[in-house]
């Protein structure tokens, strides 16, 4: 089951292209943890400081049995921000599902 993720955007228009974008990212998320109840993803852009220029922001938020997973990057360009979300959540959701299958392990061990 293809996951449509809920996009929020703040100070940026949520074109077509960066739509499908995120919701490809999003995808390949499923290929860590086939148990991912929903997603949030935002996406904004900022000015901190008038030598930097822009600096964009995605969040995502994956909702997964009993647990809420939270991952927020910034870059110079939106693309790379939402990259780097998606793959540091990629990896938070190895670790969950290394230590739900760990867990099982143990109580089937000492049971």
């Amino acid at each position: 089951m293809a996951l449509v993720p809920q996009i929020k955007a703040t100070g940026i228009e949520i074109t077509d292209s960066i739509r499908e974008y995120v919701e490809n990212k999003v995808a390949m998320l499923e290929k860590h943890y086939q148990h991912i109840i929903g997603i949030n993803a935002e996406v904004d852009v900022t000015t901190h400081h008038h030598n930097k220029g822009m600096i964009y922001r995605a969040e995502l938020n994956v909702v997964v049995p009993g647990k809420l997973l939270r991952v927020e990057k910034t870059a110079d360009d939106l693309y790379k921000a939402i990259d780097k979300a998606k793959e540091h959540m990629a990896l938070m959701l190895k670790g969950y599902k290394e230590k739900k299958i760990d867990k099982v392990r143990r109580a089937r061990k000492n049971g």
